[in-house]
């Protein structure tokens, strides 16, 4: 539950960035650059999320399986 509670909040917070940036960019550059900007940062974003919310909730107490039984 911890994992997708992350999950969720980093995505808030990279939807967020993406589309601040791609204001900014519609401003500079047009309609059609925007999209394409946006676009790839949101998926870019929700990839980033997810890596983020596993490397998180990693246990940290985890050892390999060679290892416990030997």
């Amino acid at each position: 539950m911890v994992l997708i509670a992350y999950y969720v909040a980093f995505m808030i917070a990279g939807d967020l960035a993406a589309y601040a940036i791609g204001l900014v960019t519609e401003l500079e550059f047009g309609g059609h650059v925007s999209l394409i900007v946006f676009l790839a940062l949101y998926f870019l974003f929700l990839w980033i999320a997810w890596l983020l919310a596993v490397w998180l909730t990693k246990p940290k107490d985890a050892e390999p399986q060679s290892a416990r039984s030997a």
